[in-house]
C-alpha cells in the first residue's frame, strides 16, 4: 500500500554521502537500498526548505542531491505551517537553531503525511522525543507522522 513520505534533507544528503567512516557508508548503503524501493512503491515528497537546505552542500554534491529529488512534488508552506513552527519553538518541540528541522516536522505533518523519513535522529527521529511531539501536534489537531530512517523502513529478512 502507498504512503505519502515526507523526504527530509538527510535523506539525499546521505544517498551521496561520501565520507568513508563505517557508520556513514551503513546509512548511505541502507538509504540507497530503501529508496529503490519507495521510489516506486510509495508517493515520496519533499519541500522547497529541503532543496534551500540542499544548496548549502558543496556543488558536486549539491547538484546530485537536488537531481535525486527533483521529481518529487513539493510541499507547499503557508501561513498554517509557519504557525506550526512558532508554537513548535515556543513549546520546545526543536531548539532555537532547528528551525529548518520544525518546518520539516510542520510541514510533514500539516499535509498529514504517514511518514518524516531523516537521518536526523537528534532533532526529529529521536524516541526521546517523539511524546513531545506528538502531544504538540495533539494540542494543534493533528496526528504525527512516524518519525524513521531509511533503516527502520527496510524489509529485512532477519
Amino acid at each position: 500500500m502507498s504512503q505519502l513520505i515526507y523526504i527530509e534533507t538527510s535523506i539525499p544528503s546521505f544517498y551521496y554521502e561520501t565520507r568513508s567512516r563505517a557508520q556513514f557508508q551503513a546509512r548511505r548503503e541502507w538509504t540507497c537500498e530503501w529508496w529503490d524501493v519507495a521510489r516506486l512503491r510509495d508517493e515520496l515528497v519533499t519541500s522547497l526548505a529541503v532543496i534551500a537546505e540542499l544548496e548549502e552542500a558543496p556543488a558536486a554534491k549539491r547538484t546530485k542531491c537536488i537531481k535525486l529529488i527533483d521529481p518529487l512534488p513539493l510541499l507547499q508552506s503557508s501561513e498554517a505551517v509557519d504557525e506550526m513552527v512558532a508554537v513548535y519553538m515556543k513549546h520546545k518541540v526543536m531548539p532555537g537553531d532547528a528551525t529548518g528541522d520544525a518546518r520539516h516536522l510542520a510541514l510533514a505533518t500539516f499535509h498529514r503525511c504517514a511518514i518524516l523519513a531523516t537521518w536526523n535522529c537528534r532533532h526529529i527521529a529521536n524516541a526521546n522525543k517523539r511524546g513531545h511531539i506528538e502531544s504538540v501536534n495533539a494540542m494543534l489537531g493533528y496526528e504525527t507522522p512516524l518519525l524513521v530512517t531509511p533503516f527502520e523502513m527496510l524489509e529485512l529478512d532477519v
